[in-house]
């Protein structure tokens, strides 16, 4: 509606009926302006106009006026969805037909630009962000990713991210990626994660430069293409290699605890939701050091409990403690 038909259609509503003369105080238009006003909104099927003289006039109820001008709002966004569909495959068939080489990467310059194109990249996929995470940082890696939380709590999109084993150790990142956990997020560890990147479904990958180990204020960002195909390849060849640090692969998006345990629910071999984080860390490669520092405990605190759940599994190793924990389908 435009400002004078809401204006209108207000004061008839509190009228019941009403009119032009009932109405030129309430609405503070001009004769003419009201008179648009209320021809518009009986042709809009808003307000009826009712026999005999004066002619008089009745608003439709609120609630149906609501979802008469939702229904008409979700047609235009419609309308424009379909045709931004029609006009990107038009534009990416022209592109696969003629585009030059040159073009299908393109860089992004500047701190604010690279960060506003990892929001259009969330914020445009579809489907799928695919993540691949490691040091150095453009932000406080503590801090999180604002943008995945919306996205995973308001749109349900998918989120998988593989973590270099190094990122476990910076004090308080473990705690933010369970919190991404617990939202929906399927995350997993690697011991060498060889770069940092984003995959928007299968449109759009953004690739920070490095330079001299580190970051730059830049990044690749690729576009349909081979060398696309090649970065999703590449993730998916990672992600089968990696473990789960979590147990959101096998039970879904359920899991409310760390590592996918409910809350509340009592673990197998009488584990506790420590126990499990613990065997997480473990299942990653971390070392005793790297525990103790992400977990908050002393040195000697995780060695006894490391060789307690070496015991509580029969492993002999740590390596076997880790692999048997995930065989088991705790991590």
């Amino acid at each position: 509606m435009s400002e004078p038909e809401e204006r209108v259609y207000e004061a008839l509503t509190r009228r019941r009926q009403a009119s032009r003369a009932d109405l030129v105080d309430d609405v503070a238009l001009s004769q003419a302006q009201l008179s648009r006003a209320l021809g518009r909104l009986v042709e809009r099927g808003l307000a009826n106009r009712l026999p005999g003289r004066p002619t008089r006039y009745a608003a439709a109820p609120p609630d149906q006026v609501a979802t008469s001008l939702i229904a008409e709002r979700e047609r235009d966004l419609l309308r424009l969805r379909t045709h931004a569909d029609h006009l990107a495959k038009e534009i990416r068939r022209r592109d696969g037909a003629g585009r030059h080489p040159a073009e299908l990467v393109e860089v992004i310059e500047g701190a604010e630009d690279l960060r506003a194109t990892l929001v259009r990249l969330q914020r445009d996929a579809r489907v799928q962000i695919r993540g691949l995470d490691r040091g150095p940082y453009l932000d406080n890696p503590v801090s999180g990713n604002s943008e995945e939380t919306h996205q995973l709590t308001d749109r349900g999109l998918t989120y998988r991210v593989i973590y270099d084993r190094s990122a476990l150790e910076i004090p308080g990142r473990m705690a933010e990626i369970w919190r991404g956990i617990q939202r929906g997020e399927r995350a997993r560890v690697a011991s060498e994660v060889p770069m940092k990147m984003m995959l928007s479904d299968d449109r759009l990958g953004l690739v920070p430069v490095m330079a001299e180990g580190q970051l730059a204020d830049a990044a690749y960002l690729v576009h349909p293409s081979p060398l696309l195909d090649a970065l999703s390849e590449l993730f998916e060849a990672l992600w089968d290699r990696a473990v789960a640090i979590n147990r959101s692969d096998a039970v879904g998006r359920g899991a409310a605890g760390p590592l996918g345990a409910d809350q509340g629910v009592e673990h197998p071999d009488g584990l506790s939701d420590r126990d499990i984080e613990l065997i997480g860390l473990l299942a990653g490669g971390a070392t005793d050091d790297r525990i103790a520092r992400t977990m908050g405990l002393s040195v000697r605190t995780v060695h006894r409990q490391v060789h307690r759940i070496m015991a509580t599994v029969g492993a002999e190793t740590r390596f076997q403690a880790g692999m048997e924990a995930v065989r088991r389908g705790w991590v």
